[in-house]
């Protein structure tokens, strides 16, 4: 496919690019990139203080808060961070599709490559610390979970990149959509909550970002979201969901290309 040999290709220049932006995010600050591992760390150990050690809320079947809530939150950081950089990413990088001679398929991907530095850093804390509560990760599911987790955002952000840079409006919408799917994912709340609510448990668990959260959250909590359980099936729903808004994505991407230069 064009798309993916247009990856291959410019990696070197995805991965650098990915970089520079990364670091152009703090540039006029003292601290420069720490910033950008402080503040979702700050967040992540706010919500643990509070949970954990004020209301001294349990996680799930005698687990500490703490390894409960780590894994998932970090998750979501991931997932938010580089959808919503990604989604903007032809507009902020404009000049490119403008003024020079530049692989347009690959800007959605720079983003996410510089939401990945802070992503990997957030679940590697959530790891280390999992194991230092004596919860160590099943590691084909981690390295599986988080290669599906970029797989969803490439096929994610080839859509709304797309829409964004046609509609600037929907940067706006998609910012309130994240906002809700945060709260629909079982995130800072577990879905043993909804036991009582059979079809409203299976809605949410068809969810990608639902499937990502709790896989990540079950490789270290012994147990697995792929095939075992039952839950095969949601393996099954993600691709396909995945799949469909990549070629959804693909299409309009494609599509409109050659008119981004002229509305940006």
């Amino acid at each position: 496919m064009e798309f993916i040999k247009s990856i291959i290709k410019n990696r070197k220049l995805i991965f650098q690019l990915g970089k520079n932006d990364f670091r152009n995010r703090f540039a006029n600050t003292t601290l420069g990139s720490l910033w950008g591992f402080l503040q979702p760390f700050v967040f992540m150990a706010t919500y643990v203080i509070v949970f954990q050690y004020i209301f001294k809320t349990p996680g799930p079947e005698n687990a500490p808060y703490i390894v409960w809530f780590l894994p998932g939150m970090a998750m979501w950081q991931a997932l938010n961070d580089g959808i919503l950089s990604a989604s903007s990413s032809i507009r902020t990088y404009s000049y490119l599709v403008k003024k020079v001679v530049f692989p347009v398929d690959v800007i959605p991907i720079i983003s996410i490559v510089a939401s990945s530095f802070v992503a990997l850093f957030l679940f590697a804390v959530a790891t280390v610390v999992c194991i230092i509560f004596g919860f160590v990760p099943n590691v084909l599911q981690l390295i599986y979970i988080i290669i599906s987790a970029y797989a969803f955002m490439i096929a994610f952000t080839r859509l709304t990149s797309a829409i964004t840079t046609l509609v600037p409006d929907f940067s706006q919408l998609l910012t309130i959509l994240m906002q809700l799917f945060f709260w629909f994912t079982p995130v800072v709340w577990n879905t043993s909550m909804l036991a009582g609510h059979p079809t409203i448990l299976k809605i949410l668990q068809c969810s990608p970002f639902t499937y990502l959260v709790t896989g990540l959250r079950d490789s270290f909590m012994g147990t697995t979201n792929i095939v075992t359980n039952g839950n095969g099936i949601y393996t099954i729903i993600f691709w396909v969901i995945t799949i469909i808004i990549f070629l959804w994505g693909n299409y309009i991407f494609k599509k409109n290309k050659k008119d981004f230069a002229d509305v940006l």
